[in-house]
């Protein structure tokens, strides 16, 4: 038997340490929450990507009665930026949630959210840096796929 660990290195700032660049794009994903539609987990979540073009773009969860028909504000985020700028790299994504009327401590994306960010990481061969905002703290991940260890990829249907 052979046994393997698996470690993700998660950097942890206060908002106050983080570059500018950072909080304004933290700033785009706490604003993005106010527009979540959200009427059944009432926990609004919003996110907004830095892309290589210098754009920013921000989206928010869509929920639906008839799950799973909604998305998740990582997702709707991505593939807004991908559609619009196809040609340009998603470089970083900032997500926070809003809960009851207050930011939550910390979030991280669902596996499904996790699976696309890889894919998006794969498609422009370059990492996608994970910020994770709370009130307080940001936790950063340098890339997405740190986020899932021993993924599922395009190379395994070949």
């Amino acid at each position: 038997m052979k046994e393997l660990t698996i470690e993700t290195k998660v950097q942890v700032f206060s908002i106050s340490e983080a570059p500018e660049i950072y909080k304004e794009l933290i700033e785009s994903a706490i604003d993005a929450t106010a527009n979540a539609y959200a009427p059944y987990s009432c926990f609004n979540v919003g996110a907004a990507v830095l892309l290589e073009n210098g754009k920013i773009i921000a989206g928010n969860n869509q929920e639906n009665a008839a799950y799973p028909s909604g998305l998740c504000a990582e997702r709707v985020t991505l593939f807004s930026a991908n559609a619009q700028y196809p040609d340009s790299k998603v470089l970083v994504i900032a997500i926070a949630a809003v809960t009851n009327g207050k930011q939550v401590e910390m979030i991280t994306p669902c596996g499904a959210c996790r699976q696309v960010l890889l894919e998006v990481e794969k498609r422009y061969q370059s990492p996608i840096k994970v910020l994770l905002c709370g009130r307080e703290q940001i936790y950063i991940v340098e890339s997405a796929s740190s986020l899932l260890p021993l993924s599922f990829d395009g190379s395994s249907l070949k």
